[in-house]
């Protein structure tokens, strides 16, 4: 996997403005694919950012950079628990929903729509998303936003510059570790 797709597909998560990016990648094999996967782990497991696999099917694979423990916070808001819980997933664990996920991406060819959740979409626009079918919404950008349009366009415009600004340091030579934001815990 180039490092050039890396960044362009992930550089809001490394930046620590966004929860998670979901992309797909192309492998000889699935030993190619593990030991990418392992590569990214070693460089940016200090800076809390985990990358798996979420499926590999043939020579593509789809792959998720997150954040743990801002997937925590967003799993823990009542909107998620409530969406989540009604498609089955495990309450308490952000880990076990990650591998809930995983398991129904393996399982299905279709994208479950709670998925927006696990990329940082409000719960207001995955909720409207699913109950909606994917139609009506007020507009569109990284996701089909139903509630906070001006909120969301705002969102999607920092999104885009990060993305710019990224891909643009890294081609003038900065390593996708020195591109890594470190988040600061929050103390309660």
């Amino acid at each position: 996997m180039s490092e050039d797709l890396f960044v362009r597909q992930c550089a809001p998560t490394l930046a620590g403005l966004k929860t998670g990016n979901l992309f797909s990648c192309s492998f000889k094999n699935e030993n190619e694919m593990k030991e990418s996967v392992r590569t990214i782990n070693r460089r940016l497991r200090d800076k809390g950012l985990r990358f798996i696999p979420m499926r590999f099917c043939g020579t593509s694979a789809l792959l998720y950079l997150y954040r743990p423990e801002k997937l925590k916070s967003d799993l823990c808001s009542p909107h998620a628990k409530d969406i989540l819980g009604g498609y089955g997933y495990p309450h308490g664990s952000a880990e076990k929903c990650v591998s809930c996920l995983c398991r129904k991406l393996s399982a299905h060819d279709e994208f479950p729509h709670e998925i927006g959740l696990f990329l940082g979409y409000p719960p207001e626009d995955v909720r409207g998303f699913i109950e909606h079918g994917a139609r009506n919404c007020k507009c569109s950008g990284c996701w089909k936003v139903y509630g906070d349009e001006q909120r969301a366009k705002e969102i999607f415009g920092r999104y885009k510059k990060c993305k710019d600004v990224y891909c643009r340091r890294h081609a003038e030579g900065y390593s996708v570790e020195k591109l890594t934001v470190v988040l600061k815990e929050k103390r309660g």
